[in-house]
């Protein structure tokens, strides 16, 4: 009779109570896909007796969730704890040093230390799975690693923080400011503790960190990001970009290029027909693009209860199954280390700036931009009020660092108001 595959979860917050409700309710279904019982011998969480609306008598209570990593009756640690240091890196360390396989939903932790930690499990015959760690439900690592294995991937770019997505879609629709939907957002428990994480990029620079590094066979380099946030939207963006046939994306891309592995993550304009236009709400979408499979579209749940414990499932079941895949889709000691891209490919951006109402504002702006070397696809003057003219203006393609150098010059006429907004427009 085949042994059964024992759990030790840490962490009982949304996603580990949706875990306990998965393996309770799906008991036998694990069991007849998996070929093997899977059981939970331990948890651990900061409060025992917190009421999270399931029932854990039935299972060994640890105060210190390290302690899990050391039981003879666990075979997998759950790492459902977060955050790139603290109790959840010491649980994985301990984990991969006392022979137990782990799953974690913890891309913090992967995007800052995934290529030791990939090498420590691999070099002991363990599994390290993270499905949960990028884009909720939707099984993107699975495909990449396993369905795509084959191809060489062109491009990965996509959708991969819901929070971001609401707030653009939310201020679109309703014609709602900023601010208040990101209020809106946190009354929801859309928002992180620390909100930059989401509405800063950070958060979905990580996944885009863990996608890269399989996608073209680097080690894990979240610094090498261009990392901008959706704090400088305004609504009028949103309807200028309206007015142009686009959308307003945060949007993560990566590319490998003969100018070395391009990662970004921005607010950019999508074509509103295309899928990332048309996407909605707290939605994500990833897009990989593969030289013999073409364009593969993702779209699903990024987070919620039910799609991240869905996703741990997923890798529960591979590792009770037997089943065994390098941590990023090829043994870690064979990642090279990245050359992040010196400068983006070029693309047009769009510019949205005010100017004092002053003689010759306007040709100070163009002559920087020509001076910059960026011509002018399309230029639109709004009507003044309090003697300040909104200017919306979109150029041919250029390169980001043009750009930020047009942008300075421009401060420097005296005829601006604050900072312009730069957003690139994105080939879909």
């Amino acid at each position: 009779m085949t042994t059964p595959l024992r759990l030790g979860i840490a962490g009982l917050g949304t996603v580990g109570v949706g875990v306990l409700k998965l393996l309770t309710t799906h008991a036998e279904r694990l069991k007849e896909r998996s070929g093997r019982d899977i059981v939970i011998s331990a948890v651990s969480a900061r409060s025992k007796n917190k009421d999270r609306g399931v029932s854990l008598d039935e299972y060994t209570w640890e105060d210190d969730p390290v302690s899990l990593a050391s039981r003879s009756d666990v075979d997998v640690i759950v790492e459902l704890i977060g955050g790139e240091d603290g109790p959840a890196k010491a649980l994985v360390e301990a984990a991969l040093e006392n022979g137990k396989h782990v799953v974690t939903a913890n891309k913090a932790l992967l995007a800052m230390s995934g290529q030791p930690l990939a090498e420590r499990a691999e070099a002991a015959g363990l599994s390290l799975r993270f499905e949960a760690a990028v884009a909720g439900g939707i099984p993107c690592i699975k495909v990449l690693t396993e369905g795509l294995a084959g191809n060489e991937i062109d491009r990965v770019i996509g959708v991969m923080n819901g929070t971001c997505n609401y707030i653009l879609t939310r201020m679109e629709a309703e014609g709602l400011p900023y601010e208040e939907v990101f209020a809106e957002a946190d009354k929801l428990g859309y928002l992180e503790a620390d909100p930059t994480l989401d509405v800063g990029g950070i958060d979905a620079g990580h996944k885009l960190a863990l996608l890269s590094s399989i996608a073209f066979g680097t080690q894990v380099d979240f610094d090498g990001i261009a990392i901008e946030g959706i704090e400088r939207i305004e609504i009028a963006d949103i309807r200028h970009a309206a007015d142009m046939g686009f959308k307003i994306k945060l949007l993560g891309v990566a590319k490998l290029t003969g100018r070395g592995l391009e990662q970004r993550m921005s607010p950019c304009l999508v074509p509103k027909g295309s899928p990332l236009g048309q996407l909605q709400g707290a939605t994500n979408m990833v897009i990989f693009e593969g030289d013999a499979s073409g364009q593969i579209v993702l779209r699903g749940a990024g987070a919620g209860e039910g799609p991240t414990a869905s996703a741990v499932l997923s890798d529960i079941v591979d590792i009770a199954r037997g089943y065994r895949v390098p941590t990023f889709g090829q043994p870690a000691d064979t990642l090279r280390a990245a050359r992040p891209a010196i400068a983006a490919a070029p693309a047009p951006f769009y510019l949205r700036m005010t100017l004092l109402d002053k003689p010759g504002a306007l040709a100070k702006i163009a002559t920087v931009l020509g001076d910059c070397g960026i011509s002018i696809d399309r230029m639109r003057q709004m009507a003044h009020a309090d003697r300040l003219a909104p200017v919306l203006i979109v150029t041919h393609k250029t390169t980001r660092t043009a750009l930020d150098e047009a942008v300075s010059a421009m401060e420097a006429t005296g005829v601006l108001q604050g900072t312009p907004v730069a957003l690139r427009i994105e080939v879909i």
